[in-house]
């Protein structure tokens, strides 16, 4: 059951072989079996979703389940969810209870689907391992001893391990994909604005985006179906008709061409890597995919772009934490200001604080035009690679990243190293682009462990439904997607 996929589950649940609170059930006694060790979730509320389990379970006698009804989903800890206490990853809002549904959390509630618990996280989104936040590290199921990326790297666990049978995450530059590929799953990131920010605790409002991580692509399309949506409360949502993004799932390939940027296998890849993207690449081949050579020159500065703007953004989106309104206050301080510097100090991590301090720096008036303003200019650029190559080729394949996961702390004390993992993921955020990551095959780490590889796919602008074909016709002829850790089944 819990290898099962979204539309197996609903096929259960429909013929009453299972029901959600059995199901739910049976995701919550792995939770309490698994988690003390994987650390996937931080916060869990049997009570809050079993009563969601029982109003699904009586939806479906009505005759009235849709195709997530009934389904335990995890959410990341960057949704607002009513009741539940959510954290972001950070002491600065470790006992904050929401008092509002975030829309991705309604639009998952209208459907039916049970919330699980919120995951782990890195604290407000910023880290690409999991290490950052402060309810602790979260392990990778396939080596515990290994990180399982970030930020949505709870999610990214609790799918892996079979904690949930799918998760929201979300996605700055890199957040969905890179630890899908680290944890051997499958993750989308949706053209910026299709997916709802209200609600979804900001870290950098022009590159934020929600999407699903789940086992396959077909799974993925379904949570699409569900997520995406106009909403007038965000004025970031892009107002669109609604579309079905299982439509194109079973749709030949013959023909598809596939553009392989060479900046993409330059210097950086691990060998072990690349070995698995060019078996990737030749089963594309083998589906009737046309490969193309295409370039995207201004990769390189995508890293030094994205830490101008991010942090920037972030240096404005976090300064409503000043412990007066809501979040940390310090218990002892002389006056107004020295609240404000002591709350913050003691309810921001390490990595917070220097994006902080990044971003204000690059702001300030002496320094905007000559950091800031460039950046957004060098931005442009890299979408106008992209522009000009989807006029070669239909989609774009490669690595989601450089190497298998790595070890716990062992780039903690190198921000630069770490900031590297999201050097073929963060451009795609920078543009506005959709992108998804999907299990190709494993690679020996240097200690000879094998680790999962993801293969990252790129569409042009609302070419979702394309991409999520094209990673399905991958996964009828491959295994990689369905492949367990050890030690996980029972």
């Amino acid at each position: 059951m819990i290898n099962h996929s979204l539309k197996q589950l609903a096929d259960m649940l429909a013929s009453k072989e299972i029901s959600s609170v059995e199901l739910t059930q049976e995701y919550l006694n792995r939770i309490a079996q698994l988690n003390p060790e994987i650390n996937a979730y931080i916060t869990v509320n049997p009570e809050l979703s079993l009563a969601q389990a029982q109003a699904a379970d009586q939806r479906i006698a009505n005759g009235d389940a849709g195709p997530l009804t009934g389904i335990p989903i995890a959410q990341k800890d960057i949704f607002c969810a009513k009741g539940w206490r959510t954290t972001c990853g950070s002491r600065m809002l470790e006992n904050f209870i929401a008092p509002y549904d975030a829309g991705i959390i309604e639009r998952f509630n209208a459907a039916g689907a049970v919330n699980l618990g919120k995951t782990n996280m890195d604290e407000f989104a910023m880290g690409s391992s999991n290490e950052t936040s402060y309810f602790g590290k979260v392990q990778n199921p396939w080596d515990r001893s290994r990180v399982p990326g970030g930020s949505s790297g709870g999610s990214a666990a609790a799918v892996a391990a079979r904690l949930c049978a799918a998760a929201t995450g979300t996605d700055t530059g890199g957040s969905i994909r890179q630890p899908a590929s680290l944890c051997g799953l499958s993750g989308l990131k949706p053209t910026y604005g299709l997916a709802s920010r209200y609600g979804m605790i900001a870290f950098a409002s022009s590159l934020d985006q929600a999407g699903p991580m789940a086992h396959s692509a077909e799974d993925m399309a379904l949570m699409m179906n569900v997520m995406t949506g106009f909403d007038e409360r965000d004025s970031t949502s892009l107002q669109r008709e609604k579309e079905d993004y299982t439509r194109e799932l079973g749709k030949s390939l013959a023909g598809i061409r596939i553009g392989l940027p060479k900046e993409y296998f330059a210097e950086g890849l691990d060998a072990g890597v690349a070995k698995v993207i060019e078996a990737a690449v030749d089963e594309y081949r083998k589906l009737g995919a046309e490969i193309v050579e295409v370039t995207l020159p201004n990769t390189m500065l995508s890293i030094p772009v994205y830490y101008v703007l991010a942090p920037a953004e972030a240096s404005s989106n976090l300064s409503r934490y000043d412990g007066v309104r809501f979040g940390h206050r310090a218990a002892e301080y002389d006056d107004l200001m020295d609240m404000y510097c002591k709350s913050r100090a003691e309810g921001f991590g390490e990595e917070v604080k220097r994006r902080i301090l990044i971003g204000t720096y690059v702001l300030s008036a002496g320094y905007y035009d000559a950091y800031y303003l460039k950046a957004q200019q060098i931005r442009r650029l890299i979408a106008e690679d992209f522009a000009k190559a989807f006029e070669q080729c239909d989609l774009i394949l490669g690595p989601t990243a450089p190497s298998t996961a790595f070890k716990s702390g062992e780039k903690a004390d190198d921000p630069v190293s770490m900031y590297l993992q999201d050097i073929y993921t963060i451009a795609v955020n920078l543009a506005g682009l959709p992108g998804m990551s999907i299990p190709a095959g494993f690679a020996p780490a240097a200690d000879g462990v094998e680790l999962p590889v993801g293969l990252q796919i790129i569409g042009n602008y609302f070419d979702e439904a394309r991409m999520l074909n094209a990673g399905h016709a991958y996964q009828q002829v491959t295994d990689w997607h369905t492949r367990m850790p050890e030690g996980i089944a029972s």
